[in-house]
């Protein structure tokens, strides 16, 4: 996925030189598909969805929105939102960074992480972690995708684009979101390999959670 080479990116400045590219190397993987299908299973009707790091609109949240749930997906890059309002009309979108938005606790059915925190510290990552699963009302489902490696502020290249890349071992995402207050109700490990010249196969994980009934973690 990464190879070594040069300063770091802003995520918006990277996903702003992607664009719909990153849909074209990652909309296809039968992985992500799969844990929609798991969430769209469970999702009572007209249920409120947050899409955090919705990118192009493209799959997740054409596929909730297209099912009737009320998507509101969020993403730092300009770009990338443009694409999304106009690829998906029937979600709403915005361009602002998750990790310091407005956010109305208890106030979605659902949560979405789509390998969106890849390019926070990990102290980042656990603090929007918690964050959204406070957003989830009890018993609210959140759906994590990351890429599980033992890395700490990687220095690379990803698709052209030069990032530091930040990420936990499998076993430590797992308790990332136990403690943030999420029930890890399945988990699925695969290996996938973007359509894209310059990719190579990476490992993805899929984490399905639910909020219990108390209060999340601070």
């Amino acid at each position: 996925m990464l190879v070594d080479e040069g300063p770091r990116s802003s995520a918006a400045a990277v996903f702003d030189a992607l664009g719909g590219e990153y849909e074209k190397a990652f909309a296809g993987s039968p992985a992500h598909r799969a844990s929609l299908e798991w969430l769209l299973e469970r999702l009572p009707e007209g249920s409120r969805v947050l899409d955090a790091g919705s990118g192009t609109g493209r799959p997740t949240a054409a596929v909730l929105a297209g099912a009737g749930h009320r998507v509101l997906g969020v993403d730092v890059s300009p770009v990338m939102t443009e694409l999304a309002s106009r690829r998906v009309p029937e979600a709403e979108f915005r361009c602002a960074d998750v990790a310091s938005m407005p956010l109305e606790e208890e106030s979605f059915d659902a949560v979405c992480v789509y390998f969106s925190l890849l390019l926070m510290s990990r102290a980042e990552q656990a603090a929007v972690v918690r964050r959204l699963t406070r957003a989830l009302r009890p018993g609210g489902l959140l759906v994590l995708a990351t890429v599980p490696l033992d890395v700490e502020d990687f220095e690379g290249v990803f698709m052209g684009q030069r990032v530091r890349l930040t990420s936990f071992a499998a076993q430590d995402v797992v308790a990332l979101v136990r403690e943030a207050g999420l029930t890890v109700l399945s988990e699925q490990s695969v290996m996938f390999r973007p359509t894209h010249q310059d990719a190579a196969p990476e490992p993805h994980l899929f984490l399905h959670c639910r909020r219990g009934p108390g209060p999340s973690a601070d």
